[in-house]
Formats: structure tokens, sequence, C-alpha cells
């Protein structure tokens, strides 16, 4: 992982260019931004040293506070707009009429109408500027045929006013945006989160060993800083004096803290544990790591989705629907010999309650909030389209050597050919190894150190070129050697419980002591524990697993048949990858491939989902639309898991908020008049911002 970590800030930032990605729109999102238009010009003051989403945010917060004072102020003005309506009185049973109580109506309504429609009239015109009439245009032409009629009636022409419906419309709308943006408000959170993690200040350590706070702003490369315990880190650096353990939850997932020595990188936004560290400074502000995975997820969450283009397209035409559909109603009640009031109210009510904008917000929210927590577990998304292929995926392509493997050297299997016992075969194995710099000899020396097995002290030991090592413990001459050495000495054993371990590709030593073969050890390239549980789970889901590797057929058959692989393409070179991906596609499959090294990265392009996973390289990162952080392929389940969920809640929404329409829209025009139901305008913008609530909680359940 730290190699990624280190080379993190070379991440690019602009998604790679290649064929599969040729379906972006690059419209924006009309019914879901049109009020939010204005905060478009504070995202490049967030992208400055490191404060990603910061400005979104707080514009964010402002426009809540707005809301929220102007749904007070509207429904304070209300209440004697109320108290004075002939209709309330009527309702209520109650009288009170003198000679200014319709002046006081028309001026407490002009209040109301202004302050609290200036919101709307905004986004209004917004939309017209961009001829995406949409939810703005709707509410901005119901608020105003209700006030300009009701006026009208109190100075010029006879007739009813509806100064309560108009009021108690505009307090609706203002109540059901300010809920939905507290709702968008906590989906856009994630990225003002990741930004909190940057202290403000480091200990900076001069030439002559003392320390003074600096603010972070004015570190740079190769300036040296004290951690002390407990502390965040500011930047990302080398370890240069001191050992502890950070915790990387925050970009992991991974709770359990990691221990770290010098020569070891640590990463902005981690949190040190019980041991002061100095470290040398690498990267600061927009370079670290933590700056490009907030960019990253900044950039994801504003990338346009293929379903929000349906979306887009639905809102528009429901645009049209309601303006059409509330005119005809007008047109209809009064040719049906109803009143002007009548007919008005019910034009009003159609077109409140066919505004879409839980339509516009079904997709946007779910799309921020499903990458905001694939950030927060350490999967970042960097092409949304290709991301939600994922739930289409039928096949997952491993690469061998780093991701189903360690790529460490390790101990497989322990022969015991006497009566020796496992742990003190290994123990004399490790005495003597613990002098050599052999990759066998560190793989069996770390699985003495996991045994927490005491070494012996050695005597005369001997390297013996190509054959092996020996030396003496105590009176005993031991020898760690090849099959060759075994051969050539003609030293008897059971070699059927060896060869097995052979013809798997497995290397193979022999411990012999005092003449005698005492046991052997296979050693290769280890099999991490999560790619079994990975394996299991894919199958589970339907997916078919497929490994692929440059190495040889018995090693891949071996770690296939370990891991229950349906199917494997061994000793492939690097530019043959992205060949044996398109035979897999050819076969009608839906292809992700999972690589962390250089020659992967043609195979990442041409799957339909490519996922750099763990300590990958830069090519491999810029190549892939995934990033998994840890080397774990179990995060490969998460992601088929989550763009699953992703998309059921897309489709939720977007069926409740178009279904929602088709019942509401007849009620609305007054279909049950006769059966004596009739919703008021105010009744219809409630319904119209309850749909916008339920669609913005049911986005934020994602996260459940």
């Amino acid at each position: 992982m730290w190699i990624l970590i280190a080379t993190a800030g070379e991440f690019p930032l602009d998604h790679k260019n290649h064929s599969k990605h040729n379906n972006h729109s690059q419209h924006e999102t009309h019914a879901a931004h049109s009020m939010h238009e204005s905060h478009d010009k504070h995202k490049d003051h967030a992208k400055h040293q490191g404060d990603h989403g910061m400005g979104h945010s707080s514009h964010h917060e402002m426009m809540i506070q707005d809301f929220t004072q102007r749904f007070f102020v509207s429904v304070i003005l209300s209440i004697p707009v109320l108290i004075l309506s002939p209709s309330v009185q009527e309702l209520l049973g109650y009288t009170l009429s003198f000679p200014l109580a319709e002046p006081i109506q028309l001026i407490l309504s002009t209040i109301i109408y202004v302050y609290g429609g200036i919101p709307f009239f905004k986004g209004f015109i917004d939309e017209m500027r961009k001829s995406l009439p949409g939810m703005m245009t709707l509410v901005t032409l119901a608020i105003s045929t209700a006030y300009f009629y009701s006026a009208s009636v109190i100075l010029f022409i006879p007739g009813k006013p509806f100064f309560w419906e108009l009021v108690t419309l505009i307090d609706v709308m203002l109540f059901g945006h300010w809920i939905e943006m507290k709702s968008v408000l906590g989906a856009s959170k994630a990225l003002e989160n990741l930004v909190k993690l940057l202290p403000s200040e480091a200990h900076l350590v001069d030439k002559n060993g003392s320390t003074k706070d600096v603010p972070i702003s004015e570190l740079k490369p190769e300036d040296v800083i004290l951690i002390r315990p407990g502390e965040k880190v500011p930047v990302d650096g080398q370890i240069i004096k001191g050992q502890t353990s950070v915790n990387e939850s925050f970009l992991t997932g991974e709770s359990l803290p990691v221990s770290k020595k010098e020569g070891e990188i640590v990463i902005a936004g981690s949190v040190n544990g019980d041991g002061s560290i100095t470290v040398k400074v690498l990267k600061t502000g927009k370079d670290t790591y933590l700056s490009q995975v907030i960019e990253m997820v900044n950039e994801a969450q504003k990338a346009r989705s293929k379903t929000q283009d349906l979306a887009n397209r639905a809102a528009f035409i429901l645009t049209l629907v309601a303006i059409v559909g509330g005119i005809s109603t007008f047109v209809t009640w009064i040719s049906l010999g109803e009143s002007l009031n009548f007919a008005l109210e019910r034009m009003v009510t159609v077109i409140v309650i066919a505004c879409p904008h839980a339509l516009g917000l079904a997709v946007p929210l779910v799309v921020a909030i499903s990458t905001s927590i694939s950030a927060n577990n350490g999967l970042l998304i960097r092409d949304r389209v290709a991301f939600e292929r994922a739930r289409m995926l039928n096949a997952v392509v491993f690469d061998k050597t780093g991701t189903l493997t360690k790529g460490e050297f390790g101990v497989t299997d322990i022969v015991i050919l006497t009566d020796i016992s496992e742990e003190r075969l290994v123990q004399i194995a490790a005495s003597l190894e613990v002098n050599s710099e052999h990759p066998i000899g560190k793989g069996i020396v770390k699985a003495a150190t996991e045994r927490n097995v005491k070494l012996f002290e050695t005597d005369d030991f001997q390297a013996l070129p190509g054959e092996g090592i020996t030396a003496k413990i105590g009176n005993d001459v031991i020898y760690v050697v090849s099959p060759a050495f075994i051969a050539q000495k003609e030293m008897k054993f059971d070699h059927d419980k060896v060869s097995k371990l052979q013809q798997q590709g497995k290397t193979v030593v022999f411990v012999v002591m005092n003449g005698q073969v005492q046991g052997a050890i296979a050693l290769a390239d280890q099999i991490r524990e999560e790619s079994r549980v990975a394996i299991e789970e894919l199958h589970k889901m339907g997916i078919k697993t497929y490994m692929l590797t440059g190495d040889n057929r018995k090693v891949a058959s071996w770690v296939s048949e370990e891991l229950g692989i349906d199917k494997f393409y061994a000793e492939v070179l690097p530019h043959e990858k992205s060949d044996v991906i398109k035979k897999i596609q050819a076969e009608g499959n839906i292809v992700a491939m999972a690589g962390d090294g250089v020659n992967d990265a043609p195979a990442l392009v041409q799957a339909d989902l490519g996922i750099a996973i763990g300590a990958g390289t830069d090519v491999a990162i810029e190549s892939a639309d995934v990033v998994l952080v840890r080397n774990d392929p179990r995060d490969i389940v998460s992601i088929v898991k989550l763009a699953r969920k992703t998309y059921r809640k897309m489709q939720e929404n977007l069926l409740w908020a178009t279904g929602y329409n088709l019942i509401a829209l007849p009620l609305a025009a007054g279909v049950l008049y006769t059966a004596g139901i009739v919703l008021s305008p105010a009744v219809g913008g409630l319904l119209m911002s309850l749909s916008t609530v339920i669609v913005a909680f049911n986005a934020r359940r994602l996260g459940l």
C-alpha cells in the first residue's frame, strides 16, 4: 500500500480518455441545480490549498440559513393573513371583519410574495437563461398567478381572492426546500470531513534540533517536522527517526492501527499513535495524498450519470406537462361553468404538484452519497459511468502477483519426514537462514518469527553456491539445501510427499541434520486469505472468476485450484493481457480487470471496469476506473455491491418521483371533485415537498 501512498500525489485529475468514456454527457442537471447555480462560483476557491469542497459546503449552509430566515418570517406574516381570511373563518366557525382587513391581507401577502418568493424568482431567471424550464419556473408561475389574480380582485375586478392559499403555498415551498437542502448538505459533508482531518499547524524542527509551531501552509518539501503522540499528521512524509502506530481508518476504512518505522511513509490526515516520530516532508498542500483523494471524490460527485440523463429528460417533459396540464385544467373548468376562482385554484394546484424537483434530485443525491461512502471505505471512484457498469458484471479477471497473492516469498507447506515437530524444523532452518539475504531464507525466517520461536546460535556457517547453506548448532551439523544437493548425496526420503509440492511449482528446500533428512519446507508467493473470501463472494453473486498471470502454468494451476477460480491463463506476456480480456468479452461477458502493475495497464483500459488494487503503480492507477486503497480483493466485492445498491436506489427514487405525479396530477386537476375530494394549492405544495423529502431520505438510506 505504501507505494501507492508515496506516489499518489501524481494521480492525474483528468479522467482517462479511452473510448468507453465517450458517452459522458456535458449538460448540467438543470432540475436539481437550477436554484444552486451560484454555487459554481465558489468551487475554484474550494480547490485552493486542500480546501476542496469547503466553499461549496459553506455556501450551501448560507443558503440553508437564508431559506430558514425567509421561512420563519413568511410564517409569522402568514398568521394574520390566515386569521383574516373569510375561508379560514368559515372553516373554523368564527367571524372577524373590519374595513382594512382586505388591504392588510394584500400588504402582508405582497411582502410574503416578494420576500419569500425571491429564491424561486432567481431560479426561474436561471432556467430561462438556459432555456430549460423546470422546478423554479413552475413555482414562480403558480405563486405569481395566485398573487396577481388576488391583488386584482382587491383593487380592480370582482371575485374572491385566495391570499391564504398563496401564503401557505409559499411557506410550504420554502420549508420543503429547506429540508431538501439539509439532505443535500448531509450528502456533501464527506468532503468537508476529509478536509477537517488536517491540523492547522506543525512542529518544524530547525538545524539545531529545536522546534517551533508554524502553519502547515509554510511547510515545504525536505523540511523536518516532529509529530507527537496522538497528533494528526499534517503532510505526506517519511519517518527519519522513531517508530509508532498510525490510524489510517479515514482512508482505508481499516480500524486497526498500522505499525510504522524509519523509512516508511505517513500520510496527511492520519493520526499518530503512542510514539513520537520525526518526519521529512515529501508533499504539502494540494500535492498530498489526502488532497488528491478529496479532488477525486469531488470530481466523481460532479460526474454525469447515464441514469441522470434519463431523469433530466423526464423532468423536462414533466415541466411541459405541468404547464400544459395547468392551462388545460383551467380551460376545462371554465368551460364547465365553474367560477374563475375555482379554475385558477385547480390550475395553480396542478402546476405546483407537478414540480419535478423530486425527479431532479432522484439521481444526484444517490451519486453524491455513494461516492462519499466509497471514499470513506478506501474505494476511490474515478469514472462514474464505468462504476455504474459494475452492477452488470458477470466476470472478474484478477492479476495474480500482488493481487490474489502477497507478492512475497513465504512458507506454504512443511513436510515432516522423521519424528521432529514442525516448530522445531522451522526453528532449525531459520537459525541458519537468518544469516542469509536470499528470498528463500527471508521467507523461512519470517515463518519462524510468526511462530514466535527463539533461534539457536550457530557456528561454522558456510554458503554452498547453488545448493544451500550449512552450519553447526551445538554438536549437530545442519544443512538447508536444494533438491539437487539431496539427489547428489543420494539421501533417502519419502518422495511422494514432496513431489506433489514440486508439481505445484513451489520451491522446496530440505533440512538435513547429521546426515538424515528431517523434513522439507515449501515456499511460494503466498495467497492472501482475503482472496478466498473474495472469490467465494463473487461466485455467490453469480460472477465468474478468472486469473491472468505471466507466471508458469504449475504455479497458476496451484493458485487457481486453491482459490476455486473458474479459469486461469498462465505464461501470458504483458502485451497479451488485453487480448485475453477481449476474448472473455467476446464470450458475452461484462468484464472487470483487477491489477496493480505496469503490465496490467492495457488490460485495465480494455476491461469494462478497470480496478487498480492496493499498492498499484502510477500507470495502473491512471488506467483504472476505480482505485482500491487497500491490498484487499474483498473490496472488489464491495464495489460491485455498492454499484448494485446505488442503481437500485436510483430506480426506487425515479419510480417514486414519476409514480407520485401519475397519481397526484389527476387529483390536483379535480377528477374526484364530484366525490368531494379537492386539493388546495397549499396541500399540493405540501405533497410535492413531501415527495422531495422522501427521495432525499431514501438516498440517505444508501449508507445504512
